[in-house]
């Protein structure tokens, strides 16, 4: 296990040494959790991290419609077709 040095400030080690009384634990026990949940948190795969992103920073559009609204400033391409390959007399 390893050991390091931080430094925190006082209100927040009061809090912490209140929290760790409240659940019976040490202060070493108590940060040990913290650190596990927060690499727990920040290591979610995939959309789970991102789902609601634009909500948790209180955003009120929708992003589908938003999507849609930029894919409708496109040109449209339908009847485009692509070039033709020109193919070498070998």
């Amino acid at each position: 296990m390893g050991r390091f040095l931080v430094d925190i400030p006082e209100e927040d080690v009061a809090r912490l040494d209140a929290l760790a009384r409240a659940d019976g634990k040490s202060r070493a026990a108590v940060l040990r959790e913290a650190v596990a949940d927060y690499i727990a948190a920040e290591s979610k795969q995939g959309f789970e991290k991102y789902f609601g992103l634009w909500e948790r920073h209180g955003s009120t559009v929708d992003g589908l419609d938003y999507e849609r609204k930029l894919r409708g400033e496109w040109p449209d391409v339908t009847d485009v077709s692509p070039p033709k390959k020109k193919r070498s007399a070998a």
